[in-house]
């Protein structure tokens, strides 16, 4: 399951992010493996907007697809 999937209000645990780069990103919002994360909205055709602590963070769907959660 991924970021992706998630629907509005839904939380989630930060799995693994399979690609480098976008970890070294997330690291710099303080989002790690491990972390639990909540959907703020999910857009249909758009950005996957997340809640972390105050923080509210917009990814595209291509990127929402390469972060693994679980429940």
């Amino acid at each position: 399951m991924s970021i992706n999937d998630l629907r509005r209000g839904q939380s989630a645990v930060i799995g693994h992010i399979n690609k480098e780069q976008l970890r070294v990103q997330l690291l710099r919002f303080g989002i790690t493996a491990g972390c639990q994360i909540c959907c703020h909205t999910n857009i249909p055709f758009g950005p996957v907007v997340l809640k972390y602590g105050k923080q509210e963070i917009a990814l595209g769907r291509e990127l929402a697809r390469q972060i693994n959660i679980t429940q």
